[in-house]
């Protein structure tokens, strides 16, 4: 089955729109993740609906960031994707009346939203500033060590 990396995608678009001190277009965004600008103007739309981007039409227009990074959590980019499914695992209903498959889903039920709240609790503690803050620091170790390849 496929995941769903349209988190880890848009995450991506907006570090690197941060890093910009200009408005991209999403010809220039799609190129970041290998996709159609269509793509990306569809999940724009609802980071602009949530106030994190905005855009500009015409020469010299494209998408901003709208808000200060340190003011946007993952779970703000999470739920302006309309909260996509967390876990692709899930409870077998094709004998809803044995209570074998009922008392198995309801554990099962029990597991899933304890680990949804702690993943959606742990997106809100995290925002754009702390992953452009690890980036940078990934970016300047990156840059020693090709300075100096025998570095540790």
């Amino acid at each position: 089955m496929k995941r769903d990396s349209r988190l880890s995608g848009v995450l991506h678009v907006l570090l690197h729109m941060a890093e910009e001190a200009r408005p991209m277009t999403s010809e220039e965004l799609s190129r970041t993740l290998s996709t159609n600008p269509v793509v990306i103007r569809r999940i724009m739309a609802g980071l602009r609906d949530m106030g994190i981007v905005r855009s500009e039409r015409g020469h010299g227009g494209g998408w901003t960031i709208s808000r200060d990074l340190a003011t946007v959590s993952l779970r703000d980019v999470y739920s302006a994707l309309g909260e996509p499914m967390v876990f692709a695992l899930g409870n077998r209903m094709e004998t809803p009346d044995c209570l074998v498959e009922q008392a198995v889903n309801a554990a099962l039920d029990d597991a899933f939203d304890a680990a949804q709240a702690l993943l959606i609790t742990r997106l809100g503690e995290v925002t754009l500033a702390d992953l452009a803050a690890d980036f940078h620091e990934r970016w300047k170790r990156n840059k020693t060590r090709k300075a100096n390849p025998h570095a540790a």
